[in-house]
C-alpha cells in the first residue's frame, strides 16, 4: 500500500509540473505574438509627471542592465550633484479661495547658478501660473519663469530674491559634452514619480540624436542617448558624469508603457548652457544661422562626391543673402567640421551652429571637387536668412503703417479701468501673434502687456510705434501677463 502511494503521489507531481510547463509556454508565445503584431504601441514620452498619476511602483529597471566592473562606486558623483537637482511643482490654474490645484505637474530642475537660477525643460513649465521649488534639503520657494525656449525644449526660472534672502545656493559645475564618449558611465538626477532626489546610473548610448520630438522650423535635436533610468519626473533633471559635473538636461524616453523601458534622451550641456545664458542675458534666445538646407550624406552620394565613406552634412540649398552663400558656400558641398568638430549628421551641425550667436563667427572646413577648404562664416539671425514673408523695406521696420504687420501683432490700449484694475499708469496689450513673425519667434504669448520699450513707458500706440522706430538695433520689450506672476522682457533685432 505505501509503494502504491508513493507512485501515485509522483505522477500526480509530475503532471503538475508538465501542466505548468505548459500553460508557461502557452503566455509566453502569446506575449511574443501580441509584441510581433504591434499591438503594445512605441512612442516617445516626455517626462513630466502629473501629479494625480503618480505610482511608485512603477520605477523598475531592465533585467538585463550591464554590470559594474571598472567603477567602484559613484557615491562621490551623487553627493555632489544631488543638493543641486531640485523638484519642480507647476500650477496652471488654481481656486485661491480654496487654494484646490486644478492643474498640477511635477518635474525637476537643476541649479546653474547661487542666486537661484535653475534650468529645465520648458515642458515642465509650460503655461504655468505657479512655480514651487523644493531643494534637496526640503526648503521650498516660489520661484517665476525667466524665459522659454520651445525649439529646444529648455527654460530658465529662479527663485525670487526675496524668499531666497541673499542666500547662496550649491550649484553645478558643467562638463564639456562634446568630449562625452559612447560607452562612458554617466548618472541621472532628478524626481522620477515624485521619489525626490533618486539617482540611476548607466552609458552613453549614442550622441546626435534625433527623436522627432519638438516643433518649429528652427527646432534644435542632437540628444545624449542614455540607458541610465529616467522616468515621468525625471524631466529638467541632471545626467552627470562620474565626477558629478553637468554633462546634459534629461528630457525624454522612447517608452510602449510609458515608464523607462532602456532609451533615455539628454540635452547636451553645451547647447543648454549657451540657451540659459541667453535667456538670462536678453530674455530670449539669440540663435545664429547660416542659411543653408542640409542632409545627411548617403553612401550612393559619398562615392559620387568622392568622400570615400558617408561622412560630413550635404548642402541641399542656401538662402539668398545668408551667411553661408555671403562666405562662398555652394549647393552640393558638405561641411566636414564646424570649429574643429566632426559633424556627421543634420542634427550634429545644428547643435554646433546653435552654440553661436548672431554676427559670431564659425570655423567651417568643407569638400568640394575631391579637395578640403576652410574659412569663417558670420553668422546671421533668422530674420536675414530665411525666405522671409516680410520685404526687405519692412524688415528694417521704418515706419508706423506698416509697423504691427511686420512685427506680427495686434495691439489694444488698456482702458482707465484696465489701467486701475492692474494698478498701472501706462501699458499696451498684445492682442494677437502671428505665427512665424519677429515677435513670435521671442516666445512671447498674447495678453502680454507692454510697459516699455527699450525703457521708454509706454501709453499709447504712437508711443510704441515711435520707441520701436528709434531704436538703432535691439528692441527690448518690458511688462508683465494678468494670468502670470512676475515681470517678464523679450527682445528682437531690427
Amino acid at each position: 500500500m505505501e509503494n502504491k502511494f508513493n507512485g501515485a503521489g509522483q505522477y500526480n507531481i509530475i503532471t503538475t509540473v508538465l501542466i505548468s510547463i505548459v500553460c508557461s509556454s502557452i503566455t509566453a508565445l502569446v506575449m511574443y505574438h501580441l509584441s510581433e503584431k504591434g499591438i503594445v504601441n512605441e512612442y516617445v514620452y516626455q517626462n513630466q509627471a502629473p501629479v494625480r498619476f503618480a505610482n511608485h511602483n512603477l520605477n523598475t529597471r531592465p533585467r538585463f542592465h550591464p554590470e559594474i566592473t571598472n567603477v567602484s562606486s559613484f557615491t562621490e558623483a551623487a553627493k555632489r550633484a544631488r543638493p543641486c537637482v531640485v523638484h519642480i511643482k507647476t500650477i496652471s490654474k488654481s481656486d485661491s479661495e480654496t487654494n484646490f490645484d486644478m492643474s498640477a505637474s511635477t518635474g525637476s530642475g537643476v541649479i546653474i547658478s547661487g542666486d537661484g537660477y535653475i534650468l529645465t525643460n520648458n515642458h515642465v513649465v509650460e503655461s504655468a501660473k505657479e512655480v514651487r521649488i523644493t531643494l534637496n534639503d526640503k526648503r521650498i520657494f516660489n520661484a517665476k519663469v525667466i524665459g522659454t525656449d520651445p525649439s529646444t525644449d529648455l527654460a530658465v526660472v529662479k527663485i525670487k530674491e526675496k524668499e531666497l534672502k541673499s542666500a547662496q545656493l550649491p550649484a553645478f559645475k558643467y562638463a564639456n559634452s562634446d568630449l562625452i564618449d559612447v560607452g562612458q558611465w554617466v548618472l541621472a538626477v532628478g524626481n522620477p514619480f515624485n521619489l525626490t532626489s533618486t539617482v540611476t546610473a548607466g552609458i552613453v548610448s549614442a550622441k546626435g540624436r534625433n527623436i522627432d520630438i519638438l516643433e518649429g522650423t528652427y527646432s534644435v535635436e542632437s540628444f545624449i542617448q542614455t540607458d541610465a533610468v529616467v522616468n515621468p519626473g525625471n524631466s529638467g533633471g541632471a545626467l552627470v558624469d562620474t565626477e558629478g559635473n553637468l554633462v546634459g538636461i534629461n528630457t525624454a524616453i522612447i517608452t510602449r508603457s510609458g515608464r523607462y523601458e532602456g532609451y533615455s534622451f539628454a540635452i547636451p550641456i553645451n547647447l543648454a548652457r549657451k540657451v540659459a545664458n541667453d535667456i538670462i542675458e536678453f530674455g530670449s534666445v539669440q540663435r545664429g544661422f547660416l542659411g543653408i538646407t542640409i542632409r545627411d550624406v548617403s553612401n550612393e552620394q559619398a562615392e559620387q562626391l568622392g568622400l570615400g565613406a558617408p561622412k560630413g552634412v550635404y548642402i541641399d540649398r542656401l538662402n539668398a543673402g545668408g551667411a553661408a552663400e555671403n562666405a562662398g558656400i555652394k549647393k552640393g558641398d558638405v561641411i566636414l567640421t564646424v570649429n574643429g568638430q566632426e559633424v556627421n549628421s543634420s542634427p550634429e551641425l545644428q547643435e554646433q551652429v546653435a552654440m553661436f550667436r548672431p554676427g559670431q563667427k564659425v570655423k567651417i572646413t568643407y569638400f568640394r571637387d575631391g579637395k578640403v577648404y576652410e574659412l569663417d562664416i558670420s553668422l546671421k539671425d533668422s530674420g536675414n536668412i530665411v525666405d522671409s514673408q516680410f520685404s526687405k523695406k519692412n524688415q528694417k521696420f521704418d515706419n508706423k503703417e506698416s509697423l504691427l504687420s511686420d512685427l506680427g501683432i495686434e495691439l489694444k490700449v488698456l482702458s482707465d479701468a484696465e489701467l486701475k484694475k492692474n494698478k498701472i499708469k501706462t501699458g499696451i496689450m498684445v492682442l494677437s501673434i502671428k505665427p512665424g513673425s519677429v515677435i513670435h519667434k521671442t516666445n512671447m504669448e498674447k495678453g502680454f502687456i507692454i510697459l516699455s520699450v527699450n525703457r521708454k513707458p509706454i501709453k499709447t500706440l504712437d508711443d510704441f510705434f515711435n520707441a520701436v522706430l528709434e531704436a538703432e538695433d535691439e528692441v527690448v520689450l518690458e511688462g508683465f501677463y494678468e494670468s502670470y506672476s512676475g515681470d517678464y522682457t523679450y527682445m528682437f533685432k531690427k
